[in-house]
């Protein structure tokens, strides 16, 4: 930047083009710990419009980013969509696709949280709609920038486990008590529940890994009192290339597993505890303040070995590759640039959304499904 702007107003320079504008719709977990400060964080963005009509979290938004419009509904943004570059959705799941479609149809283009849509037909109407406007349509899949996946991925991308015949991942979490909420709603509306939260981590995760699945296995339990949508459900996936990934997620685990077992045939990886960045955004620390972002401590590392036991001291330490949320909105930016790739697409999120629904059938039929072979993911906007 140059000159004395105003915090949070596009500049104009000789060298950078002004920062594209950005409406965040939606400012409860989604737009206030994540998207808020990470769209402020990104170089060549600004957070120009909060859209919530809740008077507490207005006040909070007004707190945290004063320089940022409040809308109380989208059609405010709609009304002006010429002043704005990109739309990013953090409200309910439900509202995902009527709002994604109104927002492409004023000619914006968009970032939508995960999961896009309810089902995989819907997300690739979008990412159909997306294309024929010419549109970026992109899926906030923040943990494919967690610390302990970036790890992974380099570790397969060096060979050091051989081939990897299974992959096990868990999102764990112990809350015995419903905190309430759409999520934990048993409205199939809603879209809640485990399966569709962390379930579309953690198969998102496998995909990208391992590539498509052709057989789909669930077990999916309503274990709370009270409770209404699953809060403990297991997924065996079988992808094409032999790999099987099983797949926890879990409200109800009175004893945390490995974040990550994977089993090659050189070697297995293991590692425990979860990314640090959800936490820190949670307690407020902000990636551009200054301090170290997305690392973690040399006890928390992952171990590499064969025929150990990493709970004793087995294998040898790897170093964590500092997760990076920041990412993200940076490629996104650079792909509204054109100097770069959607880093996440719609038909990606489709594909994830297809072995979800085969999971739901599975759960509820006690059969395993199979998939038709996988078509083209990278072709959307």
């Amino acid at each position: 930047m140059t000159g004395n702007a105003t915090p949070g107003t596009p500049v104009v320079s000789e060298t950078f083009p002004p920062a594209l504008r950005v409406g965040l719709i939606g400012y409860g977990l989604a737009g206030s710990v994540f998207h808020a400060p990470l769209i402020a964080a990104a170089e060549g963005l600004v957070l120009d419009t909060v859209v919530t009509s809740d008077e507490e979290r207005r006040a909070r938004a007004r707190a945290e980013f004063p320089a940022a419009r409040l809308a109380a509904s989208p059609e405010e943004l709609w009304q002006r969509a010429d002043e704005l570059d990109l739309v990013v959705i953090a409200s309910p799941n439900r509202t995902h696709v009527p709002l994604a479609t109104t927002a492409i149809e004023a000619g914006l283009p968009v970032v939508v949280d995960k999961p896009i849509a309810g089902t995989a037909a819907e997300a690739r109407r979008l990412a159909t709609l997306a294309r024929e406007r010419g549109l970026l349509l992109s899926v906030f899949q923040n943990r494919r920038w967690d610390n302990d996946f970036r790890t992974l991925a380099r570790l397969l991308a060096d060979g050091e486990l051989g081939t990897v015949q299974r992959f096990e991942s868990r999102f764990e979490r112990w809350r015995p008590q419903l905190k309430g909420g759409w999520r934990e709603s048993g409205d199939p509306q809603e879209i809640g529940g485990l399966l569709y939260d962390l379930g579309s981590h953690v198969v998102d995760q496998a995909l990208v890994l391992f590539g498509p699945v052709v057989r789909v296995y669930a077990e999916s339990d309503v274990r709370r009192p009270g409770a209404a949508a699953d809060d403990d459900t297991f997924l065996a996936l079988t992808h094409a290339n032999g790999v099987r990934s099983h797949l926890y997620v879990s409200a109800t685990a009175a004893q945390l597993g490995p974040r990550f077992r994977v089993l090659g045939t050189a070697a297995g990886y293991v590692k425990y505890g979860l990314d640090p960045q959800e936490a820190a955004l949670r307690t407020g620390a902000r990636p551009a303040d200054g301090r170290p972002w997305g690392e973690e401590p040399e006890s928390l590392w992952g171990r590499i070995g064969s025929g150990e036991s990493p709970l004793t001291g087995g294998g040898a330490p790897v170093p964590t590759v500092p997760g990076d949320y920041r990412a993200y909105y940076a490629a996104v930016t650079d792909a509204l640039r054109g100097r770069g790739d959607n880093p996440v697409t719609a038909l990606q999120a489709a594909a994830t959304l297809d072995v979800l629904e085969a999971a739901r059938r599975s759960a509820r039929e006690g059969v395993a499904v199979s998939l038709p072979p996988a078509t083209d993911t990278t072709t959307d906007a």
